[in-house]
């Protein structure tokens, strides 16, 4: 359980054509192996969907799906920015790259590795 206040922070792609807000109080930060995560090298925070608002940008968005087209990977069009993927083993979660968060420091908050490279 984790010992940090409920936070909202915002956060964009790098050029603002996508933007969102979340809610969360960061009990953990994860890395995962699988083949795409190794390449985009996100840190990333579990969201419940109800914690999450797109504010601007749903037409800016594209998707990406993989392996058992189960997890929905959002890019920014413009920029090539990935912010967010809905999860798939728990579906009604998001999780959200945290470098795309402003004014966030992930300092101090532990990090998990996922392993995702495994997954069949």
């Amino acid at each position: 359980m984790s010992l940090r206040p409920l936070q909202t922070y915002q956060g964009s792609c790098h050029c603002g054509a996508v933007s969102f807000r979340i809610q969360t109080d960061f009990p953990e930060l994860t890395t995962c192996d699988c083949s795409i995560c190794r390449r985009k090298n996100a840190l990333m925070v579990k969201v419940h969907e109800s914690a999450f608002e797109l504010l601007s940008g749903q037409e800016a968005l594209v998707e990406y799906q993989f392996h058992t087209m189960t997890a929905h990977h959002y890019f920014c069009g413009t920029c090539g920015i990935y912010p967010f993927h809905r999860k798939r083993v728990t579906p009604d979660y998001y999780g959200v790259n945290v470098f795309c968060l402003e004014e966030f420091d992930p300092e101090g908050i532990p990090v998990r590795a996922t392993v995702g490279a495994g997954m069949v």
